[in-house]
């Protein structure tokens, strides 16, 4: 049994938790929580840690014998978990790989410019799942899916949804346009309300950063700027707000 907090996997596990350049080097991210790792695919499942309290209950040991995880006293297991309150147990896991065509299997593609908050990240990736987006193509400036509080805020979503990090985000748009997909830009210059235009063709929706918007440049290769109308004095909505509006208008109008 690991007993202290200087052990090598001790070590691993915090790294995973805390630096996206250890995930991204190692093709390796940490899945907390029994509802997140009951999600992951065991093709996944690398090695899974459970605490000696998360134990004591009959169900849960016996998930964490299905799962083959290793026990680990409560102390080592908070240093290791990315929570104030930690639910007993995680999973070491190999990162999910998707390509470009992944996300050309239907439903709109969420494009995204620099979304910087993990709760928003996960949160549009929840919702896309539910209301059946193809898939989301971000830069590289967006928060890293696999950050801790993204990976909990998808429910596991994060698994199957498709995400492809893009190296040049204006060239894959141009190429979204050339495979026929319509483009509208969440944007306060729309004239057009968001309920008034047609989804149901191929869709992609860009949406920008919380603070900035989108980039003159992304925007402009929109074929229409498009709106959500608003009482009061707000000025905009959050950015998963938004996002999740407008793939649920596409959902009602293809379901």
């Amino acid at each position: 049994m690991i007993t202290s907090t200087s052990n090598a996997q001790v070590k691993q596990v915090v790294g995973l938790q805390t630096k996206a350049k250890a995930r991204i080097e190692s093709g390796l991210f940490i899945a907390e929580g029994t509802k997140i790792i009951k999600e992951l695919p065991e093709s996944l499942r690398i090695r899974v840690f459970a605490s000696e309290s998360y134990l004591i209950n009959k169900e849960n040991a016996d998930f964490a014998s299905q799962v083959g995880a290793e026990p680990i006293p409560d102390v080592v297991f908070r240093h290791m978990s990315d929570t104030k309150t930690p639910q007993g147990i995680l999973a070491v896991a190999k990162q999910k790989k998707f390509v470009w065509e992944d996300l050309l299997s239907g439903g709109p593609v969420m494009v995204l410019e620099s979304i910087q908050d993990p709760g928003n990240l996960g949160t549009i990736l929840r919702t896309g799942e539910a209301a059946g987006i193809g898939g989301i193509l971000a830069n590289r400036e967006t928060a890293d899916r696999y950050n801790p509080k993204v990976v909990r805020a998808t429910m596991g979503a994060i698994y199957r949804v498709p995400y492809y990090v893009s190296e040049d985000l204006e060239a894959d748009v141009k190429s979204l346009k050339m495979r026929g997909f319509q483009v509208y830009a969440a944007h306060l210059k729309g004239t057009a309300f968001y309920d008034q235009e047609d989804y149901r063709k191929s869709t992609a929706f860009l949406i920008g950063n919380e603070g900035n918007g989108l980039t003159e440049s992304l925007a402009s290769l929109a074929d229409t700027y498009i709106r959500i109308p608003m009482e009061g004095k707000v000025e905009s909505l959050n950015a998963a707000v938004a996002a999740s509006i407008l793939m649920y208008e596409a959902y009602r109008q293809n379901r």
